[in-house]
Parts: C-alpha cells; structure tokens; sequence
C-alpha cells in the first residue's frame, strides 16, 4: 500500500518476538526469490561505464584547455564524481565483492584517491546511520550542524544554526554548493579520529588525490579559469550528491531517546521511496528504492526494484505505512520539513518585550504604581 502524505508518526513497536518474525518471514521471501544473489556481470558493466566516463571527463579537460568551455566539462565531471560516490557506496554495502578486503581496497582507490572523499570517515558515519536512522542522538546524518532536522534542536542551537535555520528551506539548494567542499574536509578532519582504520593509506590516498587534481588545474588552465572551473566542479558535484541524498530520509518522522522500533519497522517508517523510471534509477543510483535498500543493504542494486513488490505487499499485510512519491514531491516534503522544525527561530522570545520595557524604564517597568500596596 502506498501513501502520497507523509508517515504519521510511528506507530508503538510490536512485541519483539512477533517483530522479529515480521522480518524473518520478508527476509526468507526476497531470499527464495534470489534477490540477495550477486550481480558481477551488472557491476562489471556499471563500473566499466563510469570508471570510463571518468577517464574521458579528465581527457577532455585535458584536450578542452586554456578556454571558457572547460566549464562544460566541469558540469560533467560533477555528475561523473558523483556516479563514482555512488559506486564507492556500493562497494561498502558489499555488494560488489564478496571479501571485505576487497571491498575495503577498492572503496579507498575510488574513494579517496578518485573523488577525494574519504573512504573511512563515511564507511564509519553511514554504518552508524544505517543502524538508526533518523535518530537525533544516533544517527549523524541529522545531528545539528548548519542545519536543524528537528524543533528540539532548533530550539538548543546557537550561533550559525539558529540564523541560518531561520531560513533553512529557501537556503538548502544554496546550501549544496558547498556540500562538495564539506564532503573533502570532513574527511581530512577524519584522520584525527583514531578508531579510522588505516588511517596513514587515508591520508596519502586524500593528499594524493588533492595534489593530482589541484596540479591539473593549475597546469592545464590560467589561474582565473582554474579557480572558476573548480568552483563550478565542486559546487554542482554538492548540490547533485544533496539531490541524490535529501529525498531519502529528510521530513521523515524522526526518534529521540529510547525510541526504538524494531528493525523493519525501523528502517521502514523512516525512509521514503522515490517513484521513476530507468532515468531515476541512474540518476540516484538505486537509492530511490531507500525502504529496500535499509532492509537489505547488502541487495545488489538492481534487485532493489524488484524487492519493492514483495516489500509493499508485505507491509500492507502487517498495516506498517509504505510511503513511497514522486521526485519533485519528495524535495517539497524536505523543504517543508526544514521550514516546519525552523518555526521556533522565527517566533519571538515572548520574555524579550518584557526585558526591553524593563531596560527603556530603568529597572522601574514591574514596580506598583505610588500609593498602592
């Protein structure tokens, strides 16, 4: 069963022995259905295709040259580091390769040598986002930063989240323009954090990364063009890895504190599916099928849409909200989230009126007036 509104809140957990059965019985049909089977020959094509779009994006940097029109070539190589991310995510869910170590090498050649994020910092912070996601104190994905997911944290923010989170909606998409330049520096940040494995590889592979592409543009392109080229190339690669990423979870109902369905219900009540067809698929990535990738994050991507049928059918038999929209409805949802949580940063204090009378009436606004008791 579907629904075009958003996910009332979520429903109390079921006991957690009929809980469990509730995903061991969806488990046990996708898997009869051999979807949780590997797809080599699909991710040998995919990263065939975008390791040779990548190859191509620098060549015709190279070829291009010293003129404005290396600019359209920025635009490309946006949506091409963007599809390699893409990549890099499922080659973390191990989807691709069937050892970590494998997965774990080629995560951190794409990753952070390929696109300069770093491959340690988000293996940790998406592990922990997929345990629980959508929890303000579990899941770092809405933890409070520039921008609030919540009244709560609106109301505790300071500084640049409470001016900003004033006008978070308007602001999101401008936002994303430097996304990309977050993406690079929370990774460099990452090194500090001794639970990183491998944490000298991460650093030669993000400093290798930033010294190859920074020499590139500097050798290839006037000061002025290599400066305007990197700025369209990393704005437009933030603002399309926040378009693949919003739609998924933001203005879903989020948790607080000991706030803990079980885990299909879990997953399911804060995710949100987006509708399309074979173009929003490769646009997204696959993660338009979010309910059945936080089920299964192991499922190849390509099996996800196929999961959607028993997933949907499956929750309707249990009365557990599927919600699933169209892609331009699940932006406006987003916004209207941020806009709804950042309510409290555009009412007034009502104890300010108060404080100003007294400091314009020297302290006297409160005393009885002379002559009364």
């Amino acid at each position: 069963m579907t629904t075009s509104a958003l996910v009332p809140e979520p429903v109390p957990p079921a006991p957690r022995r009929r809980a469990d059965s509730d995903y061991a019985r969806l488990l046990r049909q996708v898997s009869e259905a051999g979807l949780m089977d590997r797809r080599p020959g699909y991710y040998a094509a995919r990263l065939g295709l975008v390791g040779g779009a990548f190859i191509a994006g620098w060549a015709s940097f190279v070829l291009v040259g010293d003129s404005w029109w290396t600019l359209l070539v920025a635009a490309f190589m946006a949506v091409t580091f963007a599809q390699v991310a893409l990549v890099m995510h499922d080659v973390a869910h191990r989807q691709v390769f069937r050892l970590r170590q494998s997965a774990e090498l080629t995560g951190r050649l794409v990753g952070n040598l390929g696109i300069g994020l770093g491959y340690g910092w988000w293996q940790d912070k998406h592990t922990r986002h997929h345990a629980n996601p959508n929890h303000e104190d579990l899941d770092p994905d809405v933890a409070p930063d520039i921008l609030v997911w919540s009244q709560r944290q609106a109301r505790a923010s300071r500084g640049l989240p409470r001016f900003v989170g004033r006008a978070q909606a308007v602001l999101f998409f401008p936002l994303l323009l430097l996304e990309g330049l977050n993406l690079h520096v929370a990774g460099v940040r990452a090194l500090r954090n001794r639970a990183i494995k491998h944490r000298g590889l991460e650093a030669a592979l993000l400093f290798g990364h930033a010294a190859l592409y920074l020499g590139a543009l500097f050798l290839v392109l006037p000061v002025d063009k290599a400066l305007v080229f990197f700025a369209v190339h990393q704005g437009l690669f933030g603002v399309y890895m926040g378009c693949i990423f919003a739609p998924n979870h933001k203005g879903m109902p989020t948790l607080t504190g000991d706030d803990r369905p079980d885990y299909l219900r879990r997953q399911v009540l804060t995710s949100r599916n987006v509708r399309g067809g074979v173009l929003t698929d490769l646009t997204l990535g696959g993660l338009n099928y979010q309910i059945e990738h936080h089920l299964f994050p192991s499922m190849p991507t390509p099996n996800l849409r196929h999961a959607q049928v028993i997933v949907r059918d499956h929750c309707a038999d249990i009365g557990v909200p599927y919600h699933e929209t169209g892609l331009v409805t699940s932006y406006r949802e987003a916004l209207r989230h941020l806009h709804r949580v950042g309510a409290p940063l555009r009412c007034p204090d009502p104890l300010r009126p108060r404080r100003a009378v007294r400091r314009r009436s020297g302290g006297t606004a409160n005393r009885p007036p002379a002559g009364r008791t």
